[in-house]
């Protein structure tokens, strides 16, 4: 192997539970902390990648950092070529599959790995992938609110220069929908994007019905109204939705974007960089949506995210939920309503003292 390759020397992951500025309710419960694996590929050049994954609930915090150390010991003194460490990850993990933890896992060192490549060459890594980095226009994602309680924090994010503020439905009964969403809109005025989130909580007839009831209020999306695994379910939707569908974010690696593009389930795309493949399944899905047209945004990991959608041709929103600002020593920034990659690499860096504040041994 040339000297120039660099070579995974060591991969470390630590749990973290950090503390979050909003918490976010959903129509199954309350987010309050933020779970995180924070994962370390040291390099044979002195360099280290980095990036972190959300485990969405604590009790897969120690299971991840597990899996992730088991597999960076079978990837020591391997060379960093991220395609060729998804294809050996792709034979390894081909019976059992890719869904849940492994995937989880995989993504997350695909991440790590890109953002070593990206430092040993001193570029962010929208550089490294032919692109530069921009500002990408960013939505506030909230959860569940209350139009009085959180119209101050509303009116933050709109002093902040968003121009889009995603909350979330389905937490109670139609009625309780149209109150909010009423009430959101007309606080926001006309020319601020609102989206809705369902988080999967409904079945095709009543998603069907809620749609057709908020239809006036002028949403930019309806996010995953039904469960994401039911591709007809979405399909069905969609047919008689005035409001364009989003789903995208538990669609695990790139086969299960193009079945659900094969099935007509959305019309917007908004994958995940810990469920698509990292940045390696990010690539391939953005192809998929630009030979598609189909308008692409990001879920969760800003930092990470502001490079991707800065090489999507069919780039859309970015959105913004800060799980990880408490840890890292270069939090994302708004500017304007935008978020702009920074380098190099990922331009990810902990600030250690949080990290181990927040540590879960």
């Amino acid at each position: 192997m040339s000297k120039s390759v660099p070579a995974i020397r060591s991969i470390k992951a630590r749990a973290l539970v950090v503390p979050l500025k909003r918490p976010v309710k959903t129509a199954f419960g309350v987010i309050d902390v933020g779970p995180l694996v924070v994962i370390d590929v040291e390099t044979d050049q002195g360099v280290t990648g980095r990036s972190y994954i959300f485990a969405y609930t604590r009790m897969t915090l120690k299971p991840l950092v597990l899996l992730i150390e088991e597999i960076g010991r079978e990837l020591t003194g391997k060379p960093v070529a991220p395609y060729d460490l998804m294809k050996a990850m792709d034979a390894k993990f081909r019976l059992l599959g890719w869904q849940g933890l492994v995937g989880m896992a995989v993504s997350g060192l695909d991440m790590a790995c890109w953002d070593a490549l990206g430092q040993i060459a001193g570029r962010p890594l929208a550089e490294l992938l032919g692109g530069s980095p921009r500002p990408i226009n960013a939505y506030d994602s909230y959860g569940v609110v209350d139009p009085v309680a959180d119209e101050k924090a509303l009116r933050r994010s709109l002093d902040q220069g968003f121009r889009g503020i995603k909350i979330k439905g389905g937490d109670g009964d139609a009625a309780n929908d149209e109150r909010v969403v009423k009430g959101v809109r007309a606080l926001l005025g006309p020319d601020i994007a609102l989206m809705i989130d369902f988080n999967q909580s409904l079945d095709p007839a009543e998603a069907t019905r809620r749609i057709a009831r908020l239809a006036p209020y002028d949403l930019h999306w309806i996010e995953e109204p039904v469960p994401q695994e039911n591709l007809s379910g979405h399909a069905k939707v969609r047919e008689t939705s005035p409001t364009p569908i989003q789903a995208g974010e538990n669609w695990w690696f790139p086969r299960g974007f193009a079945e659900a593009i094969a099935a007509g389930a959305s019309d917007f795309i908004m994958p995940d960089l810990m469920k698509v493949g990292g940045v390696t399944g990010w690539l391939q899905v953005a192809g998929q949506a630009d030979a598609g047209s189909i308008p692409m945004s990001s879920h969760l990991f800003a930092e990470a995210s502001a490079h991707m959608l800065a090489v999507t041709p069919t780039a859309h929103w970015l959105e913004f939920l800060d799980f990880a600002g408490a840890i890292l020593a270069k939090p994302a920034e708004i500017v304007d309503g935008a978020v702009t990659a920074r380098g190099p690499g990922l331009g990810i860096e902990w600030n250690e003292s949080a990290v181990a504040k927040y540590l879960v041994t």
